[in-house]
């Protein structure tokens, strides 16, 4: 269950640090070991963040 609860709550885009409380780890970046194969469209949020903002100005 706990492993369900990171990953549903991971894929549905909430906070690391958030759901590292939750599971009580001492940092996120522990959460981030064990559940980042659950968030693959992160590198793509930040990369359309990027093309945004240069987009959006000179």
């Amino acid at each position: 269950m706990r492993h369900t609860f990171a990953s549903v709550q991971l894929d549905a885009r909430e906070s690391v640090v958030s759901v590292s409380k939750w599971l009580g780890h001492s940092d996120p970046s522990i959460t981030l070991k064990i559940y980042a194969h659950m968030m693959p469209e992160a590198d793509g949020r930040g990369r359309a963040a990027m093309d945004a903002w240069f987009e959006g100005g000179s």
